[in-house]
């Protein structure tokens, strides 16, 4: 039997809203200074998506963006599978809004849920779907997470923000290049480290639950830091291991952007040069499962990723979710070589 083709990256997009919030905005909100939440986070601006804006509208124009990147048509798509907590409904999906609004007819469309790690996850299952004769999948990951914060809220409100980011995979060309290795876990003992209490059915949304505030993220910030610092450095050690690499081999690492101090640890701890780091969080915030594609994106059009080079991708989140993956950066759009709908694999 021949070996199945190895799924690669052959273009990204990303999308932010246009509205800026600042320390400065936040500041009278949550009682810190703008300076005290650079301190605790790293961060000094993140986008929230306007009251008309919908999770979907985000990831369309991430999509749009990928798609213009590779000089793909959307006709030729055979999935777009969409990460995200924040969907615009409980059904239908998120992915189902995209592909309307792409006129993507001939794709299987779905969300998946797992949280900041959701990107992960679905580049895993794109993946598969590369290796069982699909030839184009949209991966997606959108948020809008400042609709569920309250702003009083320290622990959440100074640090997410909304966006969206793309990957459009497809078979890799002979050789080394693509995805080589995604490893991916969970422990929902932890599901209550961060979660938001009401609105499912658990707890229906009722008078009760919107008087106490049910409807907002909760999060125990410092036994999630614990955690996501100790859980991101053993996987992206447990992944090179298993790969028989070194710290050094490989060019970019890029985390999910929780905060700055959590970021600085894992680095720390993994002894990686500045030359190995690429941050967004100082602008954007915590995007949940839209920080990586959107990093990767910002990494990619600003050339710091050049053909051939590694990259490990890591991420931790609500769930509780973790994972890593290892990719040879490939050159870039190709043809499709025609594509065919692998919705039946």
């Amino acid at each position: 039997m021949a070996a199945q083709p190895r799924s690669a990256i052959i273009a990204t997009g990303s999308a932010l809203p246009e509205r800026i919030v600042t320390n400065e905005e936040l500041s009278a909100w949550v009682g810190l200074s703008p300076e005290a939440i650079v301190r605790r986070t790293g961060i000094r601006t993140r986008r929230w998506a306007a009251p008309v804006q919908a999770t979907s509208d985000l990831a369309l124009r991430a999509a749009e963006a990928a798609l213009k990147q590779a000089g793909q048509a959307a006709g030729e798509l055979d999935a777009i599978i969409v990460a995200t907590t924040s969907p615009d409904y409980y059904f239908p999906s998120t992915a189902c809004l995209v592909q309307r609004e792409l006129k993507a007819t001939r794709a299987l469309a779905f969300d998946l849920a797992a949280s900041c790690t959701g990107f992960l996850a679905a580049l895993s299952v794109g993946d598969q779907w590369i290796k069982n004769g699909a030839r184009r999948v949209l991966v997606l990951a959108a948020e809008i997470k400042s609709r569920v914060l309250d702003p009083k809220d320290r622990a959440t409100a100074i640090l997410f923000g909304d966006g969206a980011g793309a990957a459009l995979l497809g078979p890799a060309d002979a050789g080394d290049a693509g995805l080589r290795m995604i490893r991916l876990q969970a422990d929902g003992r932890g599901h209550a480290l961060i979660h938001l209490p009401a609105g499912g059915s658990r707890r229906p949304t009722s008078a009760d639950t919107l008087a106490a505030n049910l409807h907002t993220m909760r999060m125990r910030g410092p036994a999630v830091y614990r955690k996501a610092v100790t859980t991101l450095v053993g996987s992206v050690r447990a992944l090179l291991d298993e790969a028989g690499l070194s710290i050094p081999a490989v060019s970019l690492y890029l985390f999910h952007q929780a905060n700055r101090r959590l970021l600085d640890q894992v680095t720390e701890r993994l002894k990686l040069e500045p030359r190995q780091c690429f941050t967004t969080i100082a602008e954007t915030g915590n995007t949940s499962s839209a920080s990586l594609p959107i990093a990767l994106d910002q990494a990619a059009r600003s050339g710091r990723l050049r053909p051939g080079d590694l990259v490990v991708l890591a991420a931790f989140g609500g769930g509780l979710t973790w994972g890593a993956a290892l990719l040879q950066w490939s050159d870039g759009p190709r043809p499709s070589g025609g594509a065919s709908n692998a919705a039946g694999v």
